[in-house]
């Protein structure tokens, strides 16, 4: 793995265990020799986790529509910052430029990206890992539902089990390092689940 792409908010939340994970994600990248690729704002969660990785002397790579960089939303200080036309275009460059994609507490975009690449890792696209940070229980309900999907039928275990789950960045590095990707077909038969 050379880089890591972290997916979170723009908006801080209501707890600050959420910044505070956003810091100590953003430190463990950089501290781990690892280049952190996000969505390129300076606001929320999404400035905190590439500041605390620039201040640990990490490389940070942004990836910003220019029409958001046009509302003064982009980060300035970055190592390097990519203008794309697209939120399309967003989140295949950043697709590209990452080993290992992890979801800090978000909101619906933050959902939206994490479930695309751990789509595209489903059907065979990449190998790479993908992964929550549950911090303080964020995703608890969503890991619930994620577990009655495949109790349904609608996800094979060897699919779910490919979103890794953790509450510490340095535990989700750890899951990184020791990934697997499934070799199991991931179409459902009705005589299989």
């Amino acid at each position: 793995m050379k880089a890591i792409c972290v997916f979170c908010g723009s908006s801080y939340g209501t707890r600050d265990s959420y910044a505070e994970a956003a810091r100590t994600t953003g430190r463990a990248i950089a501290d781990s020799g690892y280049a952190l690729v996000y969505g390129g704002a300076r606001v929320g969660l999404m400035g905190t986790v590439a500041d605390a990785a620039l201040e640990a002397g990490g490389k940070v790579i942004g990836v910003l529509p220019r029409a958001l960089q046009d509302k003064e939303i982009g980060h300035e200080g970055l190592t390097e910052l990519h203008l794309v036309g697209s939120m399309h275009e967003r989140k295949a460059m950043m697709a590209d430029l990452s080993d290992a994609f992890i979801a800090l507490p978000g909101g619906v975009g933050t959902l939206e990206e994490i479930f695309e690449v751990w789509t595209w890792g489903q059907l065979g696209y990449h190998q790479k890992p993908c992964g929550f940070l549950n911090i303080d229980g964020y995703y608890d309900h969503l890991i619930r539902f994620l577990d009655h999907q495949t109790d349904e039928g609608f996800t094979k275990k060897v699919m779910r089990d490919m979103a890794q789950i953790a509450e510490t960045p340095e535990d989700m590095l750890d899951l990184f390092r020791a990934y697997e990707p499934p070799s199991a077909p991931k179409w459902i038969k009705r005589d299989e689940t």
